[in-house]
C-alpha cells in the first residue's frame, strides 16, 4: 500500500484522483438527469422512477454517500491543488495562459467547486429520504411543494449554471490529465465538455420552471 501512499501524495496522483473523481461525478449527473426528465411524464412516472429507486434498499445508500464521498474528496483534493500551485506562485504571471486557453471555468474551478458542494449539501437536506419523511407523501409531492418557493427556484437555477460552468472546463481537463490531450482529439473533447455543460444547464435548470409554471 506504500506505492498507493506515494502515488496519491504526488501532484500527479491528486490530478489522477481529480479526474476520477471528477468522471465519476459526470457520470451521476447524465444518469440523474435521464431519471429526473421523467418528471415530464407527470406524477406517476416521476414516483415511479423515485420507487425503482428506493427498491434498491441498502445499495441505493452506499450510492448516494459513496458519491457524496467521492466529491467530497474531489473537492478537498482540488483545493490542496489550488493551494500549492498559488504557494508555488505567489506572484501572478503578468500572462496567465492554461493549455486548454483562459476561460472563465478554468479560472472559478475552486470556487465553483466549493459551492456546488455547497448545494448538495443543501439539496439532499430538502429532497434526501434520509433528511425528508417520504412515508405520508410522494417525491413528487416533495419536488413540487419545493420548487413553488421563488428563492429556492433562482437558487436551483443558479446552481445549474455553476455546474455547467464547472464542467466546461472540468471535462476536458480530466482528459488532459489522463494523457489524451493529443491535437486530433482534444478539440472534440474540449466540444463534448461544452455541450455536456449545456445539457446540464438547461436540463436541470429547466426543471423547477417547468414544475412551478407548467405542470
Amino acid at each position: 500500500m506504500a506505492w498507493l501512499t506515494q502515488i496519491l501524495g504526488s501532484s500527479i496522483g491528486k490530478k489522477l484522483m481529480m479526474a476520477v473523481t471528477g468522471l465519476s461525478f459526470i457520470g451521476f449527473l447524465a444518469g440523474h438527469l435521464a431519471g429526473n426528465l421523467t418528471i415530464y411524464g407527470g406524477a406517476d412516472a416521476f414516483n415511479g422512477y423515485a420507487e425503482h429507486l428506493h427498491a434498491l434498499g441498502p445499495l441505493l445508500a452506499v450510492a448516494e454517500f459513496g458519491l457524496l464521498g467521492l466529491f467530497v474528496i474531489h473537492v478537498l483534493v482540488g483545493l490542496v491543488l489550488f493551494w500549492q500551485n498559488f504557494k508555488a506562485r505567489p506572484v501572478r504571471y503578468a500572462v496567465n495562459k492554461s493549455p486548454g486557453g483562459k476561460t472563465i471555468g478554468s479560472a472559478t474551478m475552486p470556487y465553483t467547486g466549493v459551492l456546488i458542494l455547497l448545494f448538495i449539501i443543501f439539496h439532499l437536506s430538502n429532497f434526501s429520504r434520509f433528511f425528508v419523511d417520504q412515508s405520508a407523501t410522494t417525491i413528487y409531492q416533495i419536488v413540487s411543494n419545493a420548487f413553488q418557493n421563488p428563492v429556492y427556484i433562482c437558487l436551483y437555477v443558479l446552481a445549474m449554471l455553476v455546474v455547467a460552468l464547472h464542467v466546461s472546463h472540468g471535462f476536458w481537463s480530466l482528459f488532459q490529465t489522463i494523457g489524451l490531450n493529443h491535437p486530433k482529439y482534444m478539440p472534440a473533447i474540449t466540444a463534448t465538455g461544452l455541450v455536456l455543460s449545456v445539457v446540464f444547464a438547461l436540463g436541470f435548470g429547466f426543471l423547477p420552471v417547468y414544475i412551478a409554471f407548467i405542470a
